[in-house]
């Protein structure tokens, strides 16, 4: 009975003290939220006292004052300024085609020089003067008027007047070497018309008229056009002691017979 009795004593007494510390608990927590949720909602102004002010939308600049000379009360917020539209770079509008250089024309080939030939009439001219000293004395000049050098063999076959054979050579006036004739350069012959000691000039007379031929290498036949330079109108007098001399390289070579 003792027993029972204690054991019943003891639940009891281990309940109430639960109980009184659940009671504790719930006062502690109770006690909190009041203490947490009070000063918050006394400290939080209501949503309708405070009033609505929007957001600013662009740059706020300050009034100024005065009218154009006056000073800026505040600062003014200055907007970006654009570009100019020519300074603004355009868009490429396509590759432009590479140029092709105009083919080159190829340069003509010198023309071969022209081959060394005898000198005649068609590639020459020839003059004849009458000269004081000697006296009685006619002097020939060929020129090369050709694009290539020419030889001139032999001695000039000249005819005065009408007569029907050339007059004889002096054998002693033959140069070393057949006389050569660069284009532009001049050959020279002379010409004895008659005595200078006055005979045989019952036999002579005078002509105006004169033709020259050229020989080829063998120094006898006559090759090429043949030639008619002209005289003084007064003609030259020629005797039977007409003779002529070979073709020369210098002037004086042909004055000197």
């Amino acid at each position: 009975m003792s027993v029972r009795t204690s054991r019943t004593r003891l639940i009891t007494a281990a309940a109430g003290v639960a109980l009184a510390a659940l009671s504790m608990t719930a006062c502690a927590d109770s006690g909190n939220i009041a203490t947490a949720t009070g000063p918050s909602l006394r400290a939080t102004p209501s949503v309708a006292s405070t009033p609505f002010v929007p957001a600013p939308t662009g740059p706020t600049t300050a009034p100024t004052t005065g009218t154009g000379t006056g000073t800026s009360s505040g600062s003014t917020a200055e907007a970006p300024t654009p570009a100019p539209r020519d300074t603004v770079p355009k868009p490429a509008t396509g590759t432009p085609a590479p140029k092709t250089p105009a083919p080159k024309t190829p340069a003509a080939p010198p023309a071969p020089d022209a081959q060394p030939g005898t000198c005649t009439g068609s590639t020459t001219k020839t003059t004849a003067a009458p000269l004081n000293r000697p006296v009685n004395h006619l002097l020939l000049t060929v020129t090369n008027t050709g694009s290539g050098l020419c030889y001139l063999y032999g001695y000039p076959a000249v005819r005065f007047g009408e007569a029907q054979s050339v007059p004889p050579v002096i054998e002693d006036s033959k140069p070393q070497a057949v006389v050569t004739l660069q284009p532009g350069q001049s050959g020279y012959a002379s010409v004895n018309l008659s005595s200078t000691d006055g005979t045989d000039n019952t036999d002579g007379h005078t002509t105006t008229t004169l033709a020259v031929h050229f020989h080829g290498p063998s120094g006898t036949e006559s090759v090429g056009a043949g030639v008619n330079p002209p005289l003084p109108a007064t003609g030259v007098y020629v005797d039977d002691s007409l003779k002529v001399t070979y073709w020369q390289q210098s002037m004086d070579d042909a004055l000197s017979w």
